[in-house]
């Protein structure tokens, strides 16, 4: 009997299924989230506590802070809107996207706040994406006014607005349903369970990625 000479033939590669799919680490990852609502909804103190209590380095930026930089000169939002505060505004929001940027290109998550309006253009969610990046994971916090109203009356200086004024901002917030962005009502939430509740959708949200 005569045997081939020789290696033998290669066997067929065998059939592999689809790549893995990568999931982002919801607990770990670096994001970057923008934080919506009205006066009043606590955004900033929610903020501050979803920071603190992350996995990962994590800094907070409130739209509000970066406006106050400005001393001399500063455009009081109780003064009314103008091309004066409009101008610190757009001001104030390149700022915080270009901080949020070398945040997150440096693996630090980063969480800002501002009451975003869903009908206004210029102080809308457009202005937030170009500066910060498509990647930016807006979610609103939406209390009921009453809850707004009472938060806000605790409230002291320039921060503090009028009650006609906040259930305007409350109503105009009422745009954000029906747009696709998670909304948490913490109108009976405590700020840890609040911050629970973001979390969860931002993990959502990269999942959906």
């Amino acid at each position: 009997m005569q045997y081939p000479v020789g290696p033998p033939p290669p066997h067929p590669p065998l059939p592999s299924g689809p790549p893995p799919l990568a999931v982002a680490d919801t607990t770990t990852a670096a994001v970057a989230v923008l934080l919506i609502g009205p006066a009043g909804a606590g955004k900033t103190t929610v903020a501050r506590h979803w920071a603190d209590t992350r996995r990962v380095p994590t800094a907070h930026i409130s739209l509000d802070d970066v406006r106050e930089w400005v001393r001399s000169g500063f455009a009081d939002p109780q003064s009314g809107w103008n091309d004066h505060s409009e101008a610190q505004y757009r001001l104030a929001r390149r700022t915080c996207g270009f901080a949020a940027r070398n945040f997150i290109a440096n693996g630090i998550s980063c969480i800002l706040d501002d009451a975003v309006f869903p009908d206004r253009p210029v102080v809308g969610l457009g202005g937030w994406k170009r500066h910060v990046g498509p990647g930016l994971l807006p979610v609103v916090l939406l209390p009921g006014l009453d809850v707004v109203l009472e938060r806000n009356a605790e409230r002291s200086g320039n921060r503090r607005l009028g009650d006609e004024e906040v259930a305007r901002i409350h109503g105009r917030m009422a745009g954000w349903y029906g747009s696709g962005l998670p909304i948490i009502d913490n109108s009976q939430l405590d700020v840890p369970t609040t911050a629970r509740l973001l979390d969860e959708a931002v993990a959502r949200a990269l999942t959906n990625w």
